[in-house]
């Protein structure tokens, strides 16, 4: 079976976050599965670079411009490239230029990718459609709206909060019928709605893990959308993420000060070591260290953290930050470290070999976010075994099992959870998870249950290879 999967970037050749990490890593899970992906992405100057001298497979009709796709392989991926210049050949990362701000025609240059993504779809004989979030949320429209043939398509959410509204005098632009402009299509509280789109037209709806495809549904985490998901309830279906556990690997992890296993986790030690040093802390074998990775952002509860840190201090423990975003938490992490030297540590941009080392090196990974679709930090720091202590919420509470008194006894807590949005709820979990790590005995059985977790893809690509098959099988 033949799926393209449409989204605006994949690692190892695009990423600004989890969803490039996902792109990624998913075809190779589904080629186990017998589903072979090809990944639609569009042709920013990197991308480009990495498919010098491709192939051309289909040139597109004028719709957005001159347009056509190059197929290659690249970073591991079979890849079609949207080469449309007029949208892609720009400066900045996919979604803003260079002074930090979207780019204004954000609207036209991923209607392009989703009109791409219908005509591939239907010229080049793919079984099944599969966009990702709202840059391809138009795919699906494209494909029910007047298509010659049908082909069916799953629309995956990973962050409902990221929804593409634009004004409603882009849609003459879009080549969209105008039965498209109504509630039971693309209008959304005024606007053209890319998110609403993919909702509305895709044959089947998934989210990234199943309590997010939960909480969508309601008042309160559906963002406006949530009636529309609860009509559509019997075609949602939560899929967790995963991880290239080949690509997280730390027994071979070239980032890490010093290589490490489930089986002999001894060298870890040193990478704790490395960690103190690049955030400047005092090399103190017994202070809890904690590390935060990711982006400084309300969502993912930052804030929180920074007003917890009177109790992880009171608690004799360390913390690093590491992450890029808004300002004003870049500005609160910085002062935090100058306030606390030797204690505290901030590292203020991207950097994923020291990512990798935080979580190689922690004691324990935060991830108090207010919401989380599913989250990969957890994931990475039970990968490399430093417990995560997550918000209850999302796919954070899929993935992490509390270490409560019965879990404990039980033998198998991966972590703690506490409840989202709360500082002092986080303090007093902060502080719980300090006693556990002075506690040698009990943390190194957390630690160990941790790095026994199966955070791949097998269990999901089964999932959605089901979910394709089973969404074709009436069009075959």
């Amino acid at each position: 079976m033949r799926v393209l999967a449409a989204a605006s970037e994949a690692f190892p050749l695009v990423k600004t976050g989890g969803l490039a990490d996902v792109a990624g890593a998913l075809p190779a899970a589904l080629a186990a599965e017998g589903i072979a992906v090809t990944t639609l992405l569009p042709g920013y100057p990197a991308v480009m670079r990495a498919v010098s001298g491709a192939a051309e497979a289909l040139v597109l009709p004028d719709r957005f411009g001159p347009a056509r796709l190059l197929r290659a392989r690249a970073g591991g991926l079979d890849v079609l490239v949207l080469d449309a210049p007029r949208h892609f050949d720009r400066p900045g990362n996919p979604y803003n230029g260079p002074d930090g701000e979207p780019w204004e025609d954000n609207g036209l240059r991923f209607a392009a990718l989703g009109f791409a993504a219908a005509e591939a779809a239907l010229a080049l004989g793919f079984d099944a459609l599969h966009a990702h979030d709202w840059q391809a949320g138009l795919a699906p429209a494209y494909l029910r709206l007047g298509a010659p043939r049908r082909v069916p398509s799953v629309f995956t959410i990973h962050n409902l909060a990221f929804q593409g509204q634009f004004p409603p005098s882009l849609l003459p632009r879009l080549g969209l019928p105008p039965g498209a402009w109504s509630l039971e299509g693309l209008e959304y509280f005024g606007s053209v709605g890319f998110l609403k789109s993919g909702l509305w037209y895709a044959d089947r709806i998934t989210t990234v893990s199943p309590t997010y495809a939960e909480e969508i549904r309601t008042p309160q985490g559906g963002m406006g959308l949530d009636g529309l998901l609860r009509g559509r309830a019997g075609e949602v279906s939560g899929i967790l993420n995963g991880l290239d556990v080949a690509a997280w690997d730390p027994a071979t992890d070239p980032a890490l000060a010093a290589r490490f296993s489930a089986a002999d986790r001894a060298p870890r030690a040193a990478n704790r070591t490395a960690l103190q040093a690049r955030f400047g802390l005092a090399e103190d074998p017994a202070a809890p260290l904690f590390a935060f990775v990711g982006r400084l952002a309300w969502q993912k509860g930052v804030d929180l953290i920074l007003e917890a840190l009177p109790a992880l201090l009171d608690a004799g423990g360390q913390l690093a930050l590491l992450g890029t975003g808004e300002a004003a938490l870049e500005a609160r992490c910085r002062a935090a470290a100058a306030a606390h030297p030797g204690r505290v540590g901030a590292v203020i941009g991207f950097d994923e070999g020291l990512a990798r080392l935080a979580y190689g090196g922690a004691d324990c990974v935060l991830v108090p976010s207010r919401f989380e679709p599913c989250g990969l930090a957890q994931l990475c720091a039970l990968r490399y075994g430093a417990p995560p202590l997550v918000a209850r919420t999302g796919g954070l509470a899929d993935t992490v099992i509390d270490a409560n008194e019965m879990a404990l006894a039980a033998g198998c807590a991966t972590g703690l959870q506490s409840a989202p949005g709360d500082a002092a709820m986080l303090a007093a979990a902060i502080q719980r998870t300090a006693a556990l790590v002075r506690d040698r005995a009990a943390w190194a059985r957390i630690q160990a249950n941790a790095l026994a977790c199966d955070v791949s893809w097998r269990r999901s690509a089964a999932r959605y290879a089901a979910l394709f098959r089973e969404i074709a099988a009436p069009h075959g």
